[in-house]
């Protein structure tokens, strides 16, 4: 058997690091109530201004465990969790855990038939959002089991200064809530605790289920991926271990989303749960990404390849000092060799003794499993796999391992691996499949090599995705949702090359005999697309065909689509080259 994990590539690689690590036997709370017993003056985390330390973090986490008890939520019952990164959302999450819930976790910016999709599909029987997303659970709210939605605001967790600020910019255009709204303010929310007095705490163990993301899995159908405690605990551990230059109180800028498993995963849990200091972004652009990273002299930095090309760019970037930080990690998406060239020359230039490192993983295994060590890389590596966790090569959709150096598809086995697709049995089955080994390996649908050093290199994807700034968007879904528009015959939609999105999404639109293929007719759809389909997946344009290209057997040629596009782009770039040489 050919198998990285026979290489011990950690020990081998970085002297005595254990290739094997002694895993928390508990649940995310009890994780993190450890290292506030250790630490319980240390900072938990910073926002925007006001920080949190160890001590009040798990205080704040019981009173809200208490009021989750005073509104029936019981064991076992799914808190849909819609939030950006900020600390009602720290708070919630591991409350939701420690009464013995299940945390769903979604994009706040999702479009109403997504959410009313995602309460449905957990079964959610509370939800919490801000304030300026309640119209669109409230619209939906009635074709749900959802009795309590508890609203939050960024204003409530400002410090005076910053919150008057805040309600003369921000705060002004959020629409007002109704006072006799359906809802339960959160300063109502937490003095609810004073109504529970004992067992609140319910007792669960490692393996249980713990958080739901979701993913389009293999076939691109939208799924809840069902996590335990141990997932995210074991994530925590390797994490560290494969950084022992990590140390206590070192900052990580948290501005990868709560409900990415990146963000929740590595920014946010592996720091609480590690004694590390999270700087909580809730809106991040490319601007507030690089203040926060030097006004917070942050140690640690995790991003996708789109937010690094925004940042080299950023002007204001020119004298930053950089020294600080001890770890830069890329995930999401491919980091191009020449990106990564450009990248690793800023941070020099900037007094940074280290390189970006780049990662690989799967939402099946909450995350990064994967990791390029911290000093050494291979040109075009994504790195090796980490502690306890296990990648081979195969023919694709088989158990047939295959040689160093050949393409095949990339499998995943480790203390990460997801429980299940929640309510997907026959989709569970196809992506999880125990082998002879007697491991659990998860079928990625993405193609890579391995060379005899055990680093692995990621080739593609088997399965027909795009990403556009680190986001999955799966092609049809979105189809689907055109489809059943009445003026739509037959719909197509692709990834176009972009250079700050990595990939953007176009629409391609066959419309039935009586329609016409006018702009009226284009923000139509648009509008329609706007109501279904979340803000990050938006097309940014639809694009009418008399007739769509067609396979041999018979089904919309999308790689003709998306030749033709690359094709204009091309004759686009050649247009404005001969243009700056003639002026």
């Amino acid at each position: 058997m050919i198998n990285v994990t026979a290489k011990t590539p950690w020990k081998d690689h970085l002297g005595d690091l254990p290739m094997h690590l002694d895993y928390f036997d508990g649940t995310m709370y009890d994780a993190v109530k450890n290292i506030a017993n250790k630490y319980p003056d240390y900072i938990a985390f910073d926002f925007m201004g006001k920080s949190t330390t160890y001590k009040k973090l798990v205080e704040q986490i019981e009173v809200c465990a208490k009021a989750l008890k005073t509104i029936g939520v019981r064991e076992g019952d799914k808190v849909t969790i819609a939030m950006p990164n900020c600390p009602q959302s720290i708070y919630l999450f591991y409350a939701v855990n420690l009464v013995g819930g299940i945390a769903n976790m979604i994009h706040p910016l999702s479009a109403e038939n997504e959410i009313e999709f995602y309460l449905n599909e957990s079964e959610s029987v509370t939800a919490i959002t801000l304030d300026q997303f309640y119209h669109k659970f409230e619209h939906v709210r009635h074709n749900t089991k959802v009795v309590n939605i508890i609203i939050a605001s960024i204003k409530d967790e400002l410090s005076q200064p910053i919150k008057a600020g805040y309600m003369l910019t921000s705060g002004r255009k959020i629409a007002k809530i109704p006072d006799d709204a359906p809802v339960i303010r959160w300063d109502e929310f937490m003095k609810l605790s004073k109504h529970c007095f004992y067992n609140y705490r319910v007792d669960k163990k490692s393996e249980d289920p713990a958080v739901i993301l979701y993913s389009g899995g293999t076939t691109g159908t939208t799924k809840g991926i069902v996590l335990t405690n141990k997932n995210f605990n074991a994530l925590g551990q390797q994490v560290i271990a494969a950084n022992p230059m990590f140390r206590p109180g070192d900052k990580m800028l948290s501005a990868m989303p709560i409900f990415h498993g990146f963000g929740l995963g590595v920014c946010i849990h592996t720091m609480l749960c590690s004694g590390g200091r999270c700087i909580l972004v809730p809106r991040f652009t490319p601007k507030s990404y690089a203040k926060d990273l030097v006004k917070n002299k942050c140690n640690f930095i995790a991003g996708v390849p789109t937010l690094y090309e925004a940042l080299l760019r950023l002007p204001g970037m020119e004298k930053a000092d950089l020294s600080c930080l001890k770890g830069v990690f890329s995930g999401g998406d491919s980091l191009s060799i020449e990106l990564k060239k450009k990248l690793d020359k800023f941070l020099y230039d900037h007094n940074a003794r280290i390189q970006v490192r780049e990662g690989y993983g799967t939402t099946e295994t909450v995350t990064a499993c994967c990791l390029t060590p911290s000093h050494m890389s291979k040109e075009g590596s994504i790195g090796l796999p980490f502690p306890d966790t296990y990648i081979k090569i195969v023919e694709p959709d088989t158990d047939k391992e295959l040689p160093y150096g050949e393409e095949g598809e990339i499998l995943l086995a480790g203390p990460t691996v997801m429980k299940e697709y929640m309510g997907h049995p026959e989709e569970t089955a196809k992506t999880l499949r125990t082998h002879a080994d007697g491991l659990t390996w998860v079928y990625t649908g993405d193609l890579g090599i391995m060379d005899p050093e055990g680093f692995v290199y990621f080739k593609g994807r088997a399965k027909r995705m795009i990403v556009t700034s680190g986001y999955n968007v799966y092609p049809a879904q979105i189809e689907n949702i055109l489809d059943a528009h009445e003026l739509v015959q037959m719909s197509c939609v692709i990834g176009v090359p972009d250079p700050y999105k990595m990939q953007k999404v176009k629409a391609f639109v066959k419309l039935v005999p009586e329609a016409e293929a006018n702009e009226e007719t284009k923000e139509l759809l648009l509008e329609y697309c706007r109501k279904n389909i979340a803000k990050y997946a938006m097309p940014y344009d639809i694009s009418f065909k008399d007739e769509m290209p067609k396979t041999l057997v018979g089904k919309v040629a999308y790689r003709i689509l998306e030749e033709e596009e690359i094709s204009k782009l091309k004759e686009s770039e050649e247009r404005e080259k001969e243009q700056v040489v003639n002026a």
